[in-house]
């Protein structure tokens, strides 16, 4: 029997209302690439474009190809996001009952929630450079997965106060037959 994958453990019971799609993509251990499509909106200012590079984030807008490797195993996984313009590469682990990424220059603690079978990812902390974020300055961050099919959907946007958009993309990967439940 396969140990429960990272997203299991962390979301409990709530993992299982999660859509088969985004409950597939989650189960994935090992390596693996998948494909799809992406668009990326550009960071508003000077100031957000500057984030945006500290992130690895997409710096400009489009649409096109995206290709997405995962290596996931029972305590880590790193994700690799080959934009049309960019490449993004992040690692997340479980702290607590949590799921901490590590992205760029950034630390970021989210909460794992289930809402209408779509996987929501609540920022509840962040450090950056090793610093503390005060919460007046924390970013809104909206990550959401759903699916339907054979396919994950995701839409992912970062604002910061008083800066604006920094980062934006949404699209979908094709989840491989295989993973699914």
């Amino acid at each position: 029997m396969t140990p429960p994958s990272l997203y299991e453990r962390i979301m409990g019971d709530s993992f299982a209302r999660l859509a088969p799609a985004v409950q597939a993509f989650h189960r994935l251990a090992g390596r693996h690439h998948l494909e799809g499509l992406v668009q990326t909106q550009a960071p508003v200012n000077l100031a957000a474009r500057l984030l945006a590079r500290c992130l690895g984030a997409p710096g400009t807008s489009g649409s096109g190809p995206i290709r997405f490797e995962l290596d996931a195993g029972p305590e880590a996984e790193t994700w690799t996001r080959h934009f049309p313009a960019k490449t993004m590469t992040s690692r997340l682990e479980r702290v607590d009952a949590r799921m901490v990424e590590n992205l760029g220059l950034a630390r970021l603690t989210f909460e794992l929630q289930e809402a209408q079978g779509r996987l929501v990812m609540r920022l509840r902390h962040l450090r950056f450079l090793g610093i503390p974020c005060p919460r007046w300055l924390m970013p809104r961050i909206v990550a959401m997965e759903s699916g339907d099919a054979d396919r994950l959907h995701f839409d992912v946007q970062a604002s910061v106060p008083g800066i604006g958009l920094v980062t934006r993309y949404s699209g979908h990967l094709a989840v491989p037959s295989r993973a699914r439940p």
